[in-house]
């Protein structure tokens, strides 16, 4: 990391300020960035889109000197432990962060964040869905790794999957390398920065496959596996692929497997 970028970081805030005096949270989020309706409803703040108005990746501090209540978001989070430790408490976990170790959010996922002190830094990096693609997933798909299965469940509308992964930092130094380049490029902002900043992210996501692999035995519904499979071929033969091959390689009508494929991966068949 850049000694002027974490200088920087280290610096209390506005906000952090104001913090300190009292050990009490206040918020810095404007009121845009709720989602009104999900609030209301599921009685837990619900940060919406807000954050991707120019960009595909939003990266902030997390605030110092008091707890961050409980909070969710339609949109997946990296909270990164940058320098010192940290504390959550995630569902009903209560999981505590050390320097380097990395928690990934899935969207929905309630969290609540400890009392922070001086020497803490604790890294936020949000991102949408559609960042990470079928194309990243499927060429990573041969490791069966639990990031693996993470991120292609989301894909294919598996309903019990895991709502977070700990990556504890003594598996590989190079994680936390990536991760400075992304904070580097973020705060720089150079020319191509955004650019640069997705690259590096599809960078981490293949290092966190290939630090963390284990065998995994993935119950999938009967459909669930049919559709795992169809993106299998569609990475396999991209140019050559149509909806009629797989129908008949498969057995299945073909309007019912579009509307099958529609149903699970969110998105029609032509778009791949």
């Amino acid at each position: 990391m850049l000694d002027n970028i974490l200088n920087s970081l280290m610096k209390p805030t506005k906000i952090e300020k104001e913090q300190l005096k009292s050990y009490e949270f206040h918020n810095d989020i404007p009121l845009a960035a709720y989602d009104s309706q999900l609030t209301k409803r599921k009685n837990t703040l619900v940060l919406n889109n807000y954050f991707f108005k120019n960009k595909n990746i939003y990266i902030s501090k997390h605030n110092r000197y008091a707890p961050y209540p409980m909070h969710t978001h339609t949109f997946l989070e990296i909270n990164y432990m940058l320098r010192g430790e940290a504390d959550e408490v995630v569902g009903h976990r209560e999981i505590h962060l050390n320097q380097g170790d990395l928690l990934l959010l899935d969207v929905g996922c309630e969290h609540s964040i400890g009392y922070l002190g001086t020497n803490d830094l604790l890294i936020n990096i949000l991102f949408q869905d559609r960042t990470i693609n079928i194309d990243l997933l499927n060429s990573l798909r041969s490791s069966r790794s639990v990031l693996y299965e993470f991120l292609v469940n989301r894909k294919v509308g598996v309903g019990n999957r895991a709502s977070y992964l700990l990556f504890r930092q003594e598996n590989g130094r190079e994680i936390q390398e990536t991760l400075d380049r992304i904070i580097e490029e973020y705060y720089l902002q150079r020319d191509y920065a955004d650019t640069i900043i997705e690259a590096y992210l599809s960078i981490l996501i293949a290092q966190l496959v290939r630090n963390y692999a284990v065998d995994v035995d993935k119950d999938l519904t009967k459909p669930q596996l049919l559709i795992t499979k169809i993106l299998q071929d569609i990475n396999d033969n991209d140019s050559t692929i149509s909806l009629s091959y797989v129908a008949q390689k498969y057995g299945y009508n073909r309007n019912y497997l579009s509307n099958l494929f529609r149903s699970i991966v969110g998105e029609t068949f032509r778009m791949f």
